[in-house]
């Protein structure tokens, strides 16, 4: 069985030894013998590739493109930074394999740097997710799904943006549904759309190949021009690159639902790397072939206009397979993530009510919705670039920590059991590349950054105000002992 931290024993009446009425009376089989309410353990190797890897191939490649390409200057040099961002994904990766095969709890980068630095460096990290880099994520690949499912109805002309926002909208209502009605379901319907988006990725890798091998080269001719390369944009082209392989980590969120950990983790994310470079590199070769670095730059959405060029009529169908490929980027994130709010609450730095698990269906309900509100907020504010900037910068600082955290586990805690353990120069080539785009992108991006930072720093008070201070808020107290919400979301505390 999975094993669950004890609940703070003095957060609300439902964790006392009393007899639970929700769990008597609020289940229509309360006669049967008690099914265990808890998170199962569904997720075997094919569902863990299909999350890593359905995760990671969303809106990147078929937005970042573009980000990658204006910010590195030459067809040469985005092609180096497409390969250089693989590399660097597969040692987090590895790094990540490590930790998850150590720690086997769920929750992913927040619960390593809680094992590492403590409550109160781990709480900064929860809080900047779940009101800034959680929501942005979701709503720049959101905003991705809207804008290609709306493509094939109103070519030739433009989408209009309030069409995007409302097709957004009910896309992330579906995931949002889907997560909270049943874990197999979304698991199979996450390995659809896996094969689904890999299939898109066949129709546009085979063409263009077959193009270049028949000697369509004139877009790679002078790929290096050394007077077209911008050193400062660097950076940005490589939280572009980032934002596309970005999804790596997702399985070490529901490591307590993963079948055989140990041996499934590893191997699910090694899989899913080599599988995501090869599509990633070969969709790009593909991409300069039919198209000049001028048109690539004019494109609002690159693939469909890639489909236009080279397949005529049957480019409609492009923007509807890139559509299905967002929404299997939302459900494998949406699916992770919310196991981190689930944690935190068990940790007792979120309201008790979201490591509540849902009486028949088995899913964190609390902790899959907590994000929708916020998300819809920021969908209706700011550009899809700003955000990705903006939130690449908040992520990379605190996945660089937790792999800091690895290196620092080494020395401090040397007697862990590691079923896989990674090369040093690993987590540490890794850590250092993620600080080291930080500080350029305050140089690059000061404003994005500046931001940035303020939100990660409103954390420090929230800190104390809500889990170092003896007298909460009065509202966090009647949320945390929510037992109306409890009976409105049929939810309990997960079985010890």
């Amino acid at each position: 069985d999975v094993m669950l931290h004890q609940p703070p024993p003095d957060s609300t009446p439902s964790n006392s030894g009393e007899k639970d009425p929700l769990k008597s009376n609020g289940d229509p089989s309360a006669g049967a013998p008690e099914e265990k309410v808890e998170l199962r353990k569904k997720v075997t190797l094919l569902r863990g590739i299909s999350i890593i890897t359905g995760t990671i191939i969303g809106a990147g490649i078929f937005i970042s493109p573009k980000g990658i390409l204006k910010n590195s200057g030459s067809v040469g040099m985005s092609l180096v930074v497409w390969i250089a961002c693989g590399i660097l994904s597969l040692f987090g990766a590895l790094s990540y394999a490590e930790l998850g095969t150590s720690i086997k709890k769920s929750g992913g980068h927040y619960t390593y740097i809680l094992e590492a630095f403590g409550p109160q460096v781990a709480f900064m990290r929860m809080w900047v997710d779940m009101i800034a880099i959680r929501p942005a994520g979701l709503a720049v690949i959101a905003l991705a799904f809207g804008r290609y499912i709306l493509e094939p109805i109103f070519m030739p002309c433009g989408v209009p943006e309030i069409a995007i926002k409302l097709a957004t909208t009910i896309g992330l209502t579906a995931v949002m549904y889907l997560n909270s009605m049943s874990v197999s379901w979304t698991a199979r319907i996450q390995i659809f759309l896996t094969f689904s988006k890999l299939l898109t990725i066949a129709i546009i890798i085979v063409p263009g190949v077959y193009l270049l091998f028949k000697g369509e080269t004139k877009n790679f001719e002078n790929a290096f021009e050394v007077n077209t390369i911008h050193l400062s944009g660097l950076p940005l082209a490589f939280y572009s690159g980032m934002f596309a392989y970005a999804g790596w980590f997702y399985l070490n969120f529901v490591t307590e639902e993963v079948e055989n950990p140990e041996r499934t983790v590893p191997l699910a994310i090694c899989i899913s790397m080599v599988i995501v470079m090869i599509c990633y590199t070969m969709t790009n070769v593909a991409y300069y072939t039919v198209m000049s670095a001028e048109e690539l730059l004019a494109s609002d959405a690159v693939a469909v206009t890639f489909a236009e060029k080279l397949m005529g009529n049957f480019s409609v169908a492009v923007p509807v397979f890139v559509a299905l490929s967002c929404f299997g980027s939302m459900n494998g994130c949406l699916f992770a993530i919310s196991r981190m709010f689930f944690v935190a609450s068990r940790e007792g730095q979120l309201p008790e009510v979201l490591s509540m698990i849902h009486i028949r269906r088995h899913t964190p309900l609390p902790a899959v919705i907590v994000l929708y509100p916020i998300t819809l907020l920021i969908l209706f504010l700011g550009d899809i670039y700003s955000l990705l900037n903006f939130m690449s910068f908040l992520r990379w600082l605190f996945i660089g920590v937790a792999v800091i955290g690895l290196i620092y586990m080494r020395y401090t805690r040397p007697d862990m059991p590691r079923p896989f353990k990674v090369p040093i120069f690993i987590p540490a080539v890794f850590s250092l590349t993620c600080f080291f785009m930080v500080f350029l992108s305050l140089y690059s991006d000061p404003i994005n950054t500046g931001i940035g930072f303020a939100i990660s720093l409103t954390g420090i008070p929230a800190y104390y105000i809500f889990i170092h201070c003896e007298r909460k808020p009065k509202w966090f107290q009647k949320l945390s002992g929510q037992r109306s919400l409890q009976i409105i979301l049929e939810v309990v505390p997960a079985d010890q």
